[in-house]
């Protein structure tokens, strides 16, 4: 057991009440967790003010609290005044759990597309040479074969130094993390040195109510990476490149698709063949390597450079690297699922127009004989995504089966007609197929030899949510279903 005091340790503060040597085994900032020796961490939100909750916590036994203003307590109750409830927090978290993020190699990966990939790459090439690496983000918290599903992109700070001790406790020499711009507004991260940290790019999102309020805060926020990292490395193409690289406070190293620089792609080539949908290039710089990574796309050239960009500072075995991206992949990020002679199928999380546009490009670029995408829109959202993802789909794809995402309180044929008002008018193929594994099984069952089928909009999510109740659904899992009764049994290559 510790006394508080070992934990303040870092941490700018006032004692308003009471005594810094009290015994405490836990923090909590959730009141329903307070117990007797627990200190209680107050925090002002959108919604709700956790200084209200004081007298409950009290009433359980907790006889700690720290607050960003002062208030009235027993006498008996240790008052601690911090200036940011949330800083608090995350520097007490990792003192509780013994620092645990200076026990192994931190890897984090900002920017607005590309994190989950990229942090997947850089995890697989590191398993890929003999190193145990524990990884956080968009697909939750993932310790060797276990996966610990997360609200959030970054969890909240106590969870994440949790997080932290049990991959430290598993042996994990690595851990690869997803830091979006709300984790390092929120301070999820602070107290973390990073000694990687990797910027894939920007454009405009979480822009609004309860997350930034203007375009500028989000590049503000998402560049402060660079202010706790050791060394940084940066895309060098994204026209925000300067702007990043202003705040950065640590060593900075580029990479390009476009300029010689630190790390710098050439040779692409895009690849399919039987098995294989996925590109293929030179880096030449800083290190010099032929790599094959098994996911298609330009956008992945950029995130698997950005991932080698990173392992060429870890002293890796270099064959063993090289070949790491042969197979990865990724749920539901560009997710080869089948791939033959006769038709491929993949599955994408791309839900809205500008991450749509750029996946049927994409896909375009391997020539198929028929691009043929598989998509909805989901229910109780607003009705631009439909008109545009509707537009985008017809001028792009050769056929478009419109079917069930998530309709949520609305109707299926409801959200699919509004999709149709703007397909239609392009001129675009269609068909209306609402119950979306009938969807999927049609697509694959016309299938033409040449074909590339995109199932779209759900990606790793494993559910379908219908007047406010989620069944498992899984568009991975369909497939392959669907595969098996179409071939009795016989799964494709790309599996």
């Amino acid at each position: 057991m510790a006394v508080v005091r070992d934990w303040l340790q870092g941490l700018s503060y006032q004692l308003l009440q009471g005594s810094a040597d009290k015994n405490v085994e836990d923090v909590v900032y959730d009141s329903r967790k307070a117990a007797p020796d627990t200190v209680f961490v107050c925090m002002k939100g959108a919604r709700a003010d956790s200084h209200n909750f004081i007298p409950s916590v009290i009433a359980a036994g907790c006889r700690i609290v720290v607050v960003e203003r002062p208030v009235e307590v027993p006498d008996d109750v240790t008052v601690i005044q911090v200036d940011n409830g949330r800083k608090a927090l995350a520097l007490l978290s990792a003192a509780r759990f013994g620092y645990p993020s200076k026990k192994m190699v931190t890897i984090g990966v900002t920017g607005t597309k590309g994190k989950t990939t990229t942090a997947h790459m850089i995890r697989t090439i590191l398993e890929a040479c003999g190193k145990k690496t524990g990884i956080i983000g968009t697909t939750g918290i993932v310790i060797g074969d276990e996966t610990i599903p997360t609200v959030n992109t970054t969890p909240e700070s106590y969870t994440l130094q949790k997080a932290f001790a049990r991959m430290a406790e598993a042996g994990c020499q690595y851990v690869v993390m997803e830091v979006s711009s709300q984790g390092l507004k929120m301070h999820r991260v602070d107290g973390i040195t990073f000694d990687y940290a990797l910027f894939t790019n920007l454009s405009p999102d979480h822009i609004g109510p309860n997350e930034h309020a203007d375009f500028q805060e989000y590049l503000y926020y998402k560049s402060q990476i660079f202010a706790q990292a050791k060394i940084g490395i940066l895309n060098r193409d994204d026209e925000h490149y300067q702007e990043i690289r202003s705040y950065a406070q640590c060593p900075i190293y580029d990479f390009s698709l476009k300029t010689p620089c630190d790390f710098y792609a050439d040779q692409i080539e895009y690849v399919a063949e039987n098995g294989f949908v996925g590109v293929e290039f030179s880096i030449k710089g800083r290190c010099d390597a032929r790599v094959r990574v098994g996911i298609p796309g330009l956008f992945n050239v950029y995130n698997a450079l950005g991932a080698f960009g990173v392992a060429s500072f870890l002293d890796l075995p270099e064959e063993k690297a090289e070949k790491a991206l042969e197979h990865i992949r990724v749920s539901g990020r560009m997710e080869l699922v089948y791939s033959s002679d006769q038709f491929s199928v993949l599955v994408d999380y791309a839900h809205n127009a500008v991450s749509m546009e750029s996946l049927l490009n994409t896909l375009r670029a391997y020539r198929p004989k028929r691009l043929v995408c598989v998509f909805g829109c989901g229910g109780n959202r607003a009705k631009d995504r439909r008109y545009s993802m509707g537009e985008i789909g017809g001028k792009l794809a050769d056929l478009c089966i419109l079917t069930a995402d998530n309709s949520r309180f609305e109707k299926t044929e409801d959200i699919i007609r509004d999709i149709k008002s703007a397909l239609i008018p392009t001129g675009g193929a269609y068909l209306e197929i609402p119950d979306r594994r009938d969807a999927i099984a049609y697509a694959i069952n016309h299938a033409e030899k040449g074909d590339m089928i995109a199932v779209i909009g759900k990606g790793h999510e494993d559910y379908q949510e219908e007047n406010g109740v989620r069944r498992h659904f899984l568009d991975r899992e369909v497939i392959r279903e669907v595969l098996a009764q179409k071939y009795a049994g016989v799964q494709g290559q790309g599996e």
